[in-house]
């Protein structure tokens, strides 16, 4: 830097830095005129930090202000500091109930899911991926089915299978047939783990697939010749290299069973058993704002440990690689004896978690009697009939306007969600990759990525908590639709922004550059060549939101009311007025909506869930 003598004249010292200041400011005004990717970061990191933390801290400072109605039995008003509803919810007379047993319930559900994945996912990631297992390729897609359909659909079929007149209402198909299930099968922590084994066995297949077949053959083959054996290999080399990718898989499936409500609501809910979530939705149905707060503080902090051990895991995970690339081998082991009854068991999976649920669904729609097999008691009234003696529905589903409303709904509002998630996901994989401002990237990336860390009943709580009221410019907001979208695109930013970020990270500054040099500003580089280079991934970040909202029930059954049902809810409502025949028809719309988009998906984008398992 050039020193200035102090013999000069002040305003020749100080005018000199002045102007260097002022030329520099120039040129970053004209940079920024010309590549205002920094401008737009700073848009979209205000935009995510109103529509994604602000409701999280909202909701946060419920649990320990005044809340209204509590200012007499509090002796405060209303936005006062309080520890009133932390003792209310953790050390008081209701405490056990509210807060600790729900807590012991979901730590087991979830301890237990994990077990039940590793074993049963790691020995199926296994079969497809190293050994000579029959009809690979068709199981590694098959059997990450459910995977793509929602887990309380599995819920619903269980329900009609093992339904009993304890609580009321129709029986399901083994009462009809003269077994009386006992509460413990056919509701509450069993059969809440079963299902949620079934829909998250296909992430720990793809997790534990994908590591196995990243390892080189000639690592174990180099053992062999030492004279190691089979237990050896597997305890010595192969478990300590998977260990990141099981961990990893553990922990993310712990996270999400964490805020899972719609399975915990169909079977936990009749016979009063509760999880955090549904304890945190009872809470917000009573009214209890500051008890609602402290349930969701307690799931969101429980899953940001585990996420957060995750992401630790990893980065010490990084400081063990093996040596492989093209030329890796993968060998197969041949199976011998065990060759069928290993596929015995892979096709036995995929009865048990696809088509037997999605039978007796379908079955049960087209049943007078749940259960009664003979053929007078097979109808289509549920589907087409009219004035039927029921009072949730007079007419069968398809002509029901309340299911064509429930599914436009569906398809207008998770659509523009979708869409805007999506063009909002490639812009802000564009500021990450290309902003010159690191600090700026990176927060884009942590915030765009923390609904993922919030659970839906949560991340609506708190929703529920920041607009319920007006907000400055902003009208209060329940019962609305734009609610309903504003929560939906917030919540599906980390599918979106992954999708936007992924295809940024593969496209080099040519192309922009050689528009520029042809004159092309800043905007019109950004629509004329980086969006129709990307419209592949742009579309894969509109139909991951979508398929994600069609299948979401946790945010819609807090923040959506009777004029804004979508499918979801309105199943769930007509299960509440004890018509099931209906709510299995609107679930498999629903399942047939999802299979067909993720299909789609798979198409646009020539991606595949299994791609490389089977081969």
């Amino acid at each position: 830097m050039t020193s200035l003598s102090p013999a000069l004249p002040l305003w020749r010292r100080v005018g000199y830095p002045l102007r260097q200041h002022w030329h520099r400011l120039r040129y970053q005004g004209q940079q920024l005129r010309q590549n205002p990717t920094s401008l737009l970061g700073l848009g979209l990191l205000l935009l995510f930090g109103y529509f994604i933390a602000v409701p999280v801290v909202s909701l946060l400072l419920d649990g320990v202000q005044v809340q209204f109605g509590d200012e007499r039995r509090l002796g405060a008003d209303t936005g006062a500091w309080t520890w009133h509803y932390l003792e209310r919810t953790l050390f008081s007379a209701v405490a056990q109930s509210q807060f600790w047993t729900p807590l012991g319930h979901t730590l087991r559900i979830a301890l237990w899911v994990v077990l039940l994945c590793l074993l049963v996912g790691g020995l199926l990631a296994w079969l497809l991926t190293r050994s000579d297992l029959p009809a690979r390729r068709w199981l590694a897609t098959a059997l990450i089915v459910p995977y793509m359909l929602p887990a309380w659909t599995f819920a619903m079929a269980w329900l009609a299978l093992f339904r009993n007149r304890s609580i009321g209402g129709q029986p399901g198909w083994l009462e009809t047939l003269g077994v009386q299930p006992p509460d413990w099968l056919a509701y509450g922590e069993l059969p809440i783990t079963l299902i949620l084994a079934l829909n998250y066995i296909p992430f720990v297949i793809l997790l534990l697939g994908n590591a196995l077949r990243r390892l080189d053959a000639q690592l174990e083959d180099s053992a062999r010749i030492l004279g190691a054996g089979g237990l050896t290999i597997a305890l010595r080399i192969l478990l300590p290299l998977l260990l990141p990718a099981l961990l990893s898989a553990c922990l993310l499936i712990f996270a999400k069973v964490l805020g899972e409500f719609g399975v915990s609501y169909v079977l936990g809910l009749p016979v009063n058993y509760n999880v955090l979530s549904t304890s945190l939705f009872r809470s917000i149905a009573l009214r209890q704002t500051g008890s609602a707060a402290v349930l969701a503080g307690a799931i969101m902090l429980l899953g940001l440990l585990s996420l957060g051990l995750d992401a630790l895991l990893l980065r010490e995970a990084r400081k063990f690689i093996t040596v492989g690339g093209k030329g890796s081998l993968h060998r197969r082991h041949p199976l011998g004896r065990w060759r069928w009854p290993a596929l015995g068991l892979a096709g036995l999976l995929f009865v048990v978690s696809v088509l037997l649920p999605l039978l007796v669904l379908l079955l049960s729609t087209l049943m007078r009697v749940p259960g009664d097999f003979s053929l007078a008691n097979f109808t289509l009234d549920f589907w087409l009939g009219r004035d039927l003696p029921f009072v949730a529905e007079r007419h069968g589903v398809l002509l029901s306007p309340n299911l064509w409303r429930a599914a436009w709904n569906t398809l207008w509002i998770v659509g523009t969600a979708a869409i805007a998630a999506g063009l909002l996901g490639l812009l802000t994989g564009y500021v990450v990759v290309r902003s010159p401002w690191r600090p700026l990237g990176l927060l884009l990336r942590q915030l765009t990525f923390f609904p993922y860390l919030v659970p839906g009943v949560a991340f609506a709580a708190a929703y529920l908590s920041l607009f319920a009221e007006p907000r400055g410019p902003l009208p209060a907001l329940y019962g609305t639709v734009t609610l309903l979208i504003l929560a939906l695109i917030a919540d599906e930013m980390p599918y979106a922004s992954r999708a936007g970020l992924s295809a940024m990270l593969q496209l080099g500054k040519d192309p922009e550059e050689a528009a520029q040099m042809a004159g092309a500003g800043w905007w019109q580089r950004l629509i004329r060549v980086v969006i129709p280079i990307q419209k592949g991934a742009l579309v894969s970040g509109m139909l991951l939101p979508f398929i994600s909202g069609i299948n979401g029930l946790s945010l819609f059954v807090i923040l959506a009311v009777p004029s804004t049902d979508v499918l979801t809810t309105y199943a769930l409502r007509l299960l509440d007025y004890n018509y099931p025949q209906a709510a299995n028809a609107v679930v498999l719309l629903v399942c047939l909506m999802a299979l067909v988009g993720t299909l789609l998906t798979q198409r646009l984008t020539h991606t595949n869930l299994a791609e490389g398992l089977g081969h």
